[in-house]
């Protein structure tokens, strides 16, 4: 019941409109949004980013948040010339595929996060897809941010309302954005993780559950199957751990002192995060090895049984062979009682032998 509550409220959470969408936005096929924000707030109205840049410029105070989605190189050739993106940046973050990592190219910061996203599912399988990655790249300068997406998930709307509702923390500038996003990218993170640890309990429930047999313990396509899910989280978080540590221990272009102290804190989840990913995947080794050693156990009792059958079988066969070689001098054969006598000597001889294996639990 609280599985399923759990997996309810995750849908519900995750049904809401995706800001980012290139389809809603009026600046272009890639270009999702442009906003200039000045103290902290966001100032009214959308416009194009060369007169975004101007007017914070003129006014020598505040940054533009330009947001992107999977632009090509034509369209993001523009941005670039603007803000003097330098070129190798450029082509990671129109290429994508990169692994996280943050960089400084003259006076501008260049990071790079991996997005994840849990895929629903009603049963797990040797063949589901658990979880799902994504690419966000993030160029901050003194006075402007640019977010791109790869990816059908990851949207950067929630969180840009939710930074707009606290102008305090915009004011701090461009720095407080990034850590805002590496700190969702953790979050998110958790968020699965705390996910996949639901299909962990399952999968081991099942493994473990006596009164269910072998028809309810997991079988290892789909421990095989997690494994591989959490690696792909793996992936996604371990390389994390040195731009962190970038951000908040050297002095970088942008990055003020006050702000370090927050992705020092961002650094602990992600240090809480890779211990639980490890967690999770000794626990799976465990559990696939108990796996293995009930299919053993299972197979050697099988082993067993038909053995003690074969025994049991081997009886009347050999006491039939002997009688059934046709010779004129056989013990018993003018006797009138001979055929009883051997029948009831072999049904004799099977069920003591019965008996035994039974109670040597064999049978």
């Amino acid at each position: 019941m609280i599985r399923r509550l759990r997996r309810a409220v995750r849908r519900v959470y995750r049904s809401t409109v995706d800001l980012s969408h290139p389809a809603r936005s009026p600046l272009g096929s890639a270009v999702v949004n442009c906003v200039v924000y000045e103290d902290g707030i966001r100032q009214p109205g959308d416009c194009p980013a060369e007169e975004a840049v101007q007017r914070v410029r003129k006014s020598g105070r505040g940054f533009v948040w330009i947001g992107l989605h999977e632009p090509d190189e034509a369209e993001f050739k523009g941005l670039a010339d603007l803000f003097g993106l330098h070129p190798l940046a450029v082509e990671d973050a129109v290429h994508a595929h990169q692994r996280p990592k943050v960089e400084s190219y003259d006076g501008a910061l260049f990071a790079v996060f991996k997005t994840c996203r849990y895929v629903e599912h009603e049963v797990l399988t040797a063949t589901s897809e658990v979880v799902d990655t994504g690419e966000l790249m993030v160029f901050t300068g003194r006075d402007f941010v640019i977010t791109i997406r790869h990816g059908r998930h990851g949207s950067l709307g929630p969180l840009r309302e939710r930074l707009e509702a606290a102008p305090e923390r915009l004011a701090m500038g461009t720095s407080s954005v990034l850590h805002a996003i590496a700190d969702q990218v953790v979050d998110d993170c958790l968020a699965v993780a705390d996910a996949v640890q639901d299909d962990i309990d399952r999968v081991e429930s099942e493994v473990f559950n006596e009164s269910a047999g072998r028809a309810g313990r997991g079988d290892a396509g789909r421990i095989y199957q997690l494994k591989r899910e959490l690696l792909e989280l793996k992936r996604a978080v371990a390389p994390l751990d040195r731009p962190l540590d970038t951000l908040a221990n050297r002095t970088l272009p942008g990055v003020t002192a006050d702000v370090r102290p927050y992705f020092r804190d961002v650094a602990d989840h992600l240090a809480r995060l890779t211990d639980q990913i490890a967690a999770f995947d000794n626990l799976l080794d465990s559990i696939l090895q108990a796996h293995l050693a009930q299919v053993t156990v299972a197979q050697n009792e099988d082993m067993r049984k038909i053995t003690a059958w074969a025994a049991i079988i081997a009886v009347p066969t050999m006491v039939c062979g002997i009688y059934g070689m046709n010779f004129e001098h056989m013990p018993g054969l003018g006797w009138t009682y001979g055929y009883p006598a051997v029948l009831a000597l072999m049904v004799t001889a099977c069920y003591v032998l019965h008996r035994s294996f039974r109670r040597n639990g064999w049978l």
